[in-house]
């Protein structure tokens, strides 16, 4: 889709865009197109795809989970800052908080904050397997979010202990979400999580989910495990 239809369908899903978050969308684009070329953040860069697979994409989380009483908001492996930034510029008040493994991620994303004008952000340069165990931030989230980094049993075990009991971990995926459903049960109830909805639609005929998982009882301490181990032996 165009800008043009990126507003429409927006509107249709009653968020209408202001002059000034259109400026910091285009702005947003403009600013990963040129970094692009010095440090690897996306395959897609024709501009109608950018809007559609990337800023659509990240926004439609907000379809069918509501923001407005979310106060802080963590990004799990988010790359060039996808969904919180997209979120963060529809919901200002939001406190966003981005850990990346790549610190020159990390420098790109504090560049683009400062050029949107955004406030009330915090981007970490760690593995998530560090950073949930970090006493800042462990159990700390309203609402964890992840996309496309990793199967879902090991994407729990990087987010749920981030999240706060009675938060909420958002998982975004494209295909095989029934799948990975089954797989990553043990993983989820084991991190103190539950499954409450899969919520399946369509962008451009291409399948999406976004996976609500409630956040019911507290992360035993010992996950997540040490850096590596959720990747080389994932909960089964």
């Amino acid at each position: 889709m165009n800008k043009i239809e990126f507003y429409e369908n927006l509107k249709l899903n009653n968020i209408e865009l202001t002059e000034k978050q259109k400026d910091q969308f285009e702005r947003y684009y403009k600013q990963v197109k040129y970094w692009n070329e010095r440090i690897n953040l996306t395959a897609i860069l024709e501009e109608d795809d950018f809007y559609t697979k990337h800023f659509y994409d990240s926004i439609s989380t907000a379809f069918y989970f509501d923001f407005n009483n979310v106060e802080s908001l963590c990004d799990v492996g988010s790359g060039a800052g996808f969904p919180s930034i997209p979120l963060k510029i529809i919901y200002p008040h939001l406190e966003i908080t981005i850990v990346d493994s790549l610190n020159k991620r990390i420098k790109f994303l504090n560049l683009l904050a400062e050029d949107l004008g955004l406030e009330n952000y915090n981007f970490v340069h760690s593995r998530a397997e560090d950073f949930g165990q970090n006493e800042k931030y462990r159990e700390k989230f309203d609402v964890v979010t992840a996309r496309a980094v990793a199967r879902l049993n090991v994407l729990s075990e990087f987010c749920l202990p981030l999240v706060k009991v009675n938060g909420h971990f958002l998982s975004l995926k494209a295909q095989k979400s029934e799948e990975e459903k089954e797989e990553a049960l043990k993983a989820i109830t084991t991190l103190g999580g539950k499954i409450n909805k899969d919520n399946l639609f369509y962008i451009e005929g291409e399948e999406r989910h976004i996976l609500e998982i409630s956040k019911i009882k507290t992360t035993p301490n010992k996950y997540p495990r040490k850096a590596g181990t959720p990747l080389k032996k994932p909960i089964i």
